[in-house]
């Protein structure tokens, strides 16, 4: 019979000492814990867990190894009135866990009871949660600590990214040895991006509504286990474990130049709603763990049933150990956190919140990239612009505006102005830094650009909830033909279109986001909410993949990094060597020509030597350009059109095409020559 010693009260999770494993869990309510051991035929063995400092729960346990599989029973009030609802039948996974055997079936009912504890004892069908060991060979690995200004970022799936690459050898594509094959970091390093923000790799769940259509949460945002690797990503390859695999990975991405961000959900959990599976903080401690009601029920403000409730030290402080755990274990640079705005609520959001303190004072934390999606759905949810330092935010608006612009033409030059100094009216007021404005034209939740250019309507029959779902408001234009197959004429129209678009992304203050698969031209045939598609439909079609695109891409790219005033944090100044807004004429833009109707060409001379040549209008424009010697850059001088571009110089006169941007340099003697 094994017995238990006291124990340490930190830190979280269990943890491999000299001679065995130390165990350690929060629970402000419980009135008595039980470690449950798990053995190679199931037998399970229960021990309560001795040692209690505070509302931490903690043993030791002599002698275990890794590879031990456990779990909790958790004793106490079931009071729902007042949001308690423990049940000791049920065996519960350990929020620290570091990684989980087994899944949540449909066919099982998880439920710990809504009006009473249910009896139904869990054990035989639970997830398990297992002791792992840390042991891996970094070598000299080092970040490789791109500053903001230079950063390009790419969003990609780990399964989707390399499923259909026809380079990579078929066993480890869809995995974390496919993402650090040398073909995907050859191209990545020949795209120029410097970091991949990864969809979550944490160990998620299928929710039980999906599994009963025969689909799955592809994107992986109904996380079971914040700080255990998803093994469904790992190849297996030489008996190597998904934690060790997603390892080597990070490290020859760092070899490669590119920093690691990882997609995180600290806005709610896979129990989802009171029906939902009891199998973690419900069970717990489900009243310090979620946003409550005052009548004891869930106060969602995710849409995903529930909200952690990221307000007492003791579950700050489990943050910050998995947040400190993905970058001293993983080594992985950054984080982009789904759903932000629940971070700062208290419930209220405040940028002063204890967990954004926390994350200020925290010595690893501060110093990587942090990143927020700024909004949930919960009043006062949308909040762009209002996160402390050191986080930048995904810009909706970027978006939203620039989609506008270039597509419908509704947005005024001033407008389009603003978002290209990196929406200034947003992130300057709270002086924040111009990085901290993350642009994006699209994203994993929404259209691809392809879809974007070729679709006025969502098509997401496939998820089976008749075209309900996604968003409805696109600001998308099929440019006159409803889907992928289109005229001649509408194809080159959308191919101007897109080439804009990419072009705006690069060449804007802030820091760019690249959805993986733009650059290639990647469609998922209309569908703007594929959640829950792992299928082709959502995996990059490599074998199709529109190569101009990719190569005008990365000259675009390539582009930026040679132009001072993108990469420079800080903030333009009319006139200054920065930035100068020019007209029509080539002088400086008066207020009057910002206020003059639905214009929409513009010029725009960045760090003295590079004119950006706007016209967004449906038909050629004749400019008088500025002072100097200038002439069409890569990728302007040919690949826009995969022809010669049709444009006339004429002395100083310059003809634009329609729904173009052009860059052209100065070559005059007294300018820097590249």
């Amino acid at each position: 019979m094994k017995q238990l010693a006291a124990g340490q009260p930190a830190p979280f999770g269990a943890h491999l000492r000299d001679n065995g494993v130390n165990f350690c869990l929060y629970s402000a309510h419980a009135e008595k814990v039980e470690l449950c051991l798990f053995d190679e035929t199931g037998s399970e063995q229960h021990l309560p867990l001795p040692g209690r400092t505070g509302n931490l729960w903690h043993g030791f346990l002599p002698d275990a190894k890794a590879g031990q599989r456990y779990g909790y029973r958790v004793y106490g009030p079931f009071d729902p009135k007042n949001g308690h609802r423990f049940n000791p039948k049920k065996v519960l996974i350990d929020p620290s866990a570091r990684a989980v055997d087994g899944v949540l079936h449909d066919n099982v009912r998880f439920t710990g009871g809504t009006d009473a504890p249910d009896d139904k004892d869990s054990a035989v069908v639970a997830p398990k949660s297992v002791v792992v060991a840390g042991n891996f060979d970094w070598g000299d690995d080092k970040p490789p600590a791109k500053p903001w200004g230079e950063t390009v970022i790419y969003e990609a799936h780990v399964r989707g990214l390399t499923r259909q690459h026809p380079r990579i050898p078929a066993a480890v594509r869809g995995t974390y040895a496919g993402l650090a094959h040398p073909v995907m970091l050859e191209y990545l390093q020949h795209l120029g991006v410097t970091a991949i923000e990864l969809l979550p790799v944490q160990h998620h769940a299928d929710e039980p509504r999906l599994q009963k259509l025969g689909l799955s949460n592809y994107w992986g945002y109904n996380v079971l286990a914040p700080c255990a690797v998803d093994p469904r990503y790992a190849s297996g390859q030489g008996g190597v474990s998904a934690l060790n695999e997603f390892k080597s990975a990070v490290k020859a991405l760092h070899q490669a130049g590119i920093e690691v961000i990882l997609d995180v959900v600290f806005n709610h959990s896979a129990e989802l709603d009171i029906d939902g599976p009891f199998i973690s903080f419900r069970g717990i401690d489900n009243a310090s763990y979620y946003w409550l009601n005052e009548d004891g029920s869930d106060n969602n403000m995710t849409g995903c049933g529930n909200t952690l409730r990221l307000m007492d030290d003791e579950v700050i402080a489990w943050t910050l150990d998995c947040l400190n755990y993905w970058v001293r274990e993983c080594h992985v640079d950054g984080f982009r956190f789904d759903l932000a705005t629940v971070l700062g609520r208290t419930p209220e959001f405040s940028a002063q919140s204890p967990l954004f303190n926390a994350i200020k004072q925290d010595a690893v934390l501060s110093q990587v990239k942090l990143i927020a999606e700024p909004w949930d759905i919960g009043t006062g949810g949308y909040q762009l612009g209002n996160f402390p330092p050191p986080f930048a935010e995904w810009s909706d608006i970027w978006r939203d505006d620039m989609r506008q612009f270039w597509l419908h033409g509704d947005i005024s030059l001033g407008q389009f102005a603003g978002r290209l100094a990196a929406s200034a009216d947003k992130f300057n007021p709270a002086q924040r830094e111009p990085w901290a404005s993350v642009n994006m034209l699209t994203a994993h939740d929404g259209f691809t650009l392809r879809d974007l250019v070729s679709f006025n309507q969502k098509h997401n029959q496939a998820n089976g909830e008749e075209n309900r779902d996604g968003h409805n408001e696109n600001f998308s234009q099929n440019h006159g033909e409803e889907g992928l197959e289109a005229s001649a004429h509408v194809l080159q129209q959308r191919r101007l279109s897109q080439r804009a678009l990419l072009a705006t992304l690069f060449l804007s203050q802030g820091t760019p986001m690249l959805l993986a698969g733009d650059e290639q031209g990647n469609s998922q045939s209309g569908n703007n909410n594929a959640y829950c598609q792992d299928n082709p439909l959502t995996w990059l079609d490599w074998e199709n993949a529109d190569e101009s695109l990719t190569a005008y891409t990365s000259a675009l790219i390539a582009l930026r990094r040679k132009i001072p005033a993108l990469t420079q944090n800080r903030w333009w100044q009319e006139g200054s060597e920065d930035v100068q807004w020019l007209n029509q004429q080539g002088q400086p833009m008066s207020p009057g020509d910002w206020e003059q109707g639905p214009q929409q060409w513009l010029q725009i001379c960045l760090s003295q030597r590079w004119l950006l040549i706007v016209n967004a209008s449906l038909h050629e424009v004749d400019l008088q350009l500025p002072p100097g010697n200038w002439q069409p850059v890569a990728p302007f001088n040919s690949v826009l059109f995969d022809e010669e571009p049709r444009r006339v110089m004429e002395g100083s006169q310059w003809r634009a095409a329609a729904k173009t941007l052009c860059v052209l340099q100065d070559f005059t003697p007294q300018s820097r020559s590249l």
